[in-house]
């Protein structure tokens, strides 16, 4: 017996807000998968969901969600770079490997398969934004408070659709500033190219600006 309870829940509670509009989407030439099809979206899923089907020990899961972020990570490496800028990127495929570990989960805990109705898949494959969860250091709780974000593609700027207000900073453990916080932006898919050269350009209301590279050609 499916479960089609889990995903209409999950999808509304991961994505606060977000409002799905038809759309006619551009295909840019790159590696993000912008028009999957319902069987690229069940094979995402299945891609996320059997390893965490395997996963026994919360270790394994811990690893398993460490990789999912590596995967889809532009800027500084964490863990070579703990308080360097980077952005994690939620592509549609992002989403949907996400979506099958928790199918992967819910399923563990009721005993039987739970999985994601095909109009809930639908609905991420219809998504015509990225979000892009931004990760900066500071040096008070609320440096981050206000900022603004921008892609830089050449002499191209592009702005995002809307920014979410960044988290109020939490204390960093490692050397640098002594706090982290972590902002949302979203960028429509048919206005980057996700194979030109990309700065990631951050603007604080105190009129400094911050900016790092992104790749956005390794992330699908």
């Amino acid at each position: 017996m499916h479960s089609t309870v889990f995903a209409h829940c999950f999808i509304r509670v991961v994505l606060p807000g977000f409002i799905i509009m038809p759309t006619l989407l551009t295909d840019p030439a790159g590696a993000i998968d912008v028009k999957l099809t319902m069987d690229d979206a069940k094979k995402a899923l299945a891609a996320g969901r059997e390893p965490m089907e395997a996963a026994n020990t919360p270790e394994d899961v811990k690893k398993l969600l460490q990789q999912a972020a590596i995967s889809t990570r532009v800027g500084a490496d964490p863990e070579k770079d703990p308080c360097g800028p980077n952005a994690v990127l939620r592509t549609k495929r992002y989403w949907l490997e996400s979506f099958g570990r928790q199918e992967a989960t819910e399923s563990k805990k009721q005993k039987h398969d739970v999985r994601m109705p095909e109009d809930k898949i639908q609905k991420i494959l219809d998504m015509p934004n990225l979000e892009m969860s931004i990760q900066l250091c500071g040096d008070d709780e609320y440096f981050a408070e206000g900022v603004q974000v921008a892609l830089q593609q050449g002499s191209k700027t592009i702005k995002p659709v809307d920014v979410s207000p960044a988290d109020k900073g939490r204390k960093n453990e490692g050397q640098g500033p002594a706090y982290r916080s972590r902002f949302t932006a979203r960028f429509a898919y048919d206005t980057f190219d996700p194979n030109a050269k990309t700065k990631v350009i951050v603007y604080f209301q105190d009129g400094k600006m911050l900016e790092f590279d992104a790749d956005l050609s390794k992330v699908k």
